[in-house]
């Protein structure tokens, strides 16, 4: 239930920055997520222009009893929203947006609703690379405080831990930079730990001497999917850690912007990068090659072409999804897993990631999210243009991770999951015990809310 705001709680937000409440005509506009199938309706939506409007807003709010809720692009707002909001200002952080790269230092500054295409482009204008995700228009900050895990991942880690530093609102309305030298616990938190610590309106995300890399696809049948699978989850785990990939069964749109061979059909794609050189790229992915692929794209490319090489959708979309990360994926897992398929015609997608590499070693500096457990990340989506296609995608979804779950690892990846789970299932022991205590010393009214807020 929506409540209704007092004029002087109005007057208050409405002095820091531009609001929408419900009932006014751009309100319904303003609490629209990425994902469509999000339905999240808070007592207020906040648009600040800057870092001090930012603040403004989280004083405003806290001085009219009303939490806040940070919010760049909405990919992930499953969770939030099922939280609750009606007690909530939802700050979308939109109109924060630009990069800006120091090539001598290698570091792109980067604001709080910048899309992460706009930080790949701005990079690779200086022969450099950003460790972005699999979605070109996720917002980079959310992307980076929630973990980020994608094709530069085994030899690079996580997204959270090439932060360098972070500009934070905190609940109190101040406007910190956190870095290893300034808050170091609470910079420590945010990297992993999510929005439960403060409204990021700034990111310093190191870059990386990468102007091409060797990149691409291969695509087989549907027909071929136990062979395929089976070959790659023997191949990934002894794999170095230059190469990362991903497998897909894809079950592609009859959509007349898509190549005519893949329309309409149900296909395995394999895509990934080797961060090496071209000939050692192509000793690596022989075993893969020797399954004789319909289309082999692998070559080297620019680094920009990286970030949509996995096609993730541009643009407001409506999905619904669920995740696990698994410990291995033995011939009888892969028939589980196929099994599964075939029992949920509705699913468009069921995806694994390669894990290992960097992602299960803790660097020295590391934030809360230091490594990601497990051998594989399991994705499984179906798109939901109307609430029962969500609900059967739902159980689609979940069906395909319960076959898995022999082979889970107990631990969830809270970027990928778009349901309200436990949040300490995202992190170990100690470092659970610690985000509680920053939690406590930096929010401990419990102002903000987050999609898997620490608590």
């Amino acid at each position: 239930m929506t409540i209704v705001m007092p004029p002087q709680a109005r007057a208050a937000l409405t002095a820091a920055c531009a609001v929408h409440l419900p009932g006014d005509p751009g309100y319904d506009a303003a609490r629209t997520p990425w994902n469509l199938t999000v339905d999240q309706r808070p007592a207020a939506v906040a648009e600040p222009a800057d870092a001090a409007e930012v603040a403004a807003v989280v004083r405003a709010a806290r001085a009219v009893g009303l939490r806040v809720a940070p919010q760049s692009t909405g990919h992930n707002a499953t969770p939030l929203a099922a939280r609750g909001l009606d007690d909530a200002v939802l700050v979308r952080l939109g109109r924060l947006r630009g990069v800006e790269v120091d090539p001598v230092r290698r570091v792109a500054r980067v604001l709080g609703g910048t899309p992460a295409i706009d930080v790949v482009e701005a990079a690779a204008r200086h022969g450099l690379a950003v460790l972005h995700g699999s979605s070109p228009d996720v917002g980079f900050a959310g992307l980076a405080l929630g973990g980020g895990a994608f094709l530069y991942s085994r030899a690079l880690g996580l997204t959270a831990n090439s932060l360098a530093a972070v500009d934070l609102v905190t609940p109190d309305g101040d406007l910190r930079r956190v870095s290893a030298t300034e808050h170091p616990d609470l910079f420590w938190a945010v990297r992993g730990g999510g929005g439960s610590f403060g409204v990021a309106t700034a990111v310093e995300a190191r870059l990386f001497p990468l102007a091409d890399v060797h990149a691409g696809l291969m695509v087989w049948d549907v027909s071929r999917a136990r062979e395929v699978l089976r070959a790659w989850a023997r191949w990934a785990p002894g794999a170095p850690d230059e190469v990362t990939t991903t497998v897909r069964l894809l079950r592609v749109p009859p959509l007349p912007d898509v190549p005519e061979m893949l329309r309409g059909r149900h296909v395995v794609v394999l895509d990934g990068a080797v961060l090496d050189t071209d000939e050692r790229a192509g000793d690596l992915l022989a075993p893969l090659r020797a399954l004789d692929p319909e289309v082999d794209t692998f070559a080297r490319v620019p680094a920009a072409a990286v970030a949509r090489l996995h096609m993730d959708p541009e643009g407001p979309s409506p999905s619904v999804s669920a995740s696990a990360t698994l410990s291995a994926l033995p011939d009888e897992a892969v028939d589980a897993l196929l099994a599964a398929v075939d029992r949920t015609p509705g699913l468009m997608m069921v995806e694994l990631r390669q894990l290992g590499g960097a992602l299960s070693r803790a660097a020295d500096g590391a934030g809360a999210l230091a490594t990601l457990p497990g051998q594989f990340l399991l994705f499984a989506v179906a798109i939901a243009p109307t609430p029962q296609d969500a609900t059967r995608g739902r159980g689609e979804a979940a069906c395909v991770v319960t076959a898995l779950a022999p082979w889970e690892t107990g631990r969830h990846y809270l970027a990928f999951a778009e349901s309200a789970v436990d949040p300490r299932t995202g992190f170990d022991a100690h470092a659970w015990e610690r985000l509680l205590a920053v939690r406590a010393a930096v929010d401990a009214e419990r102002r903000l809310a987050a999609n898997h807020p620490i608590a």
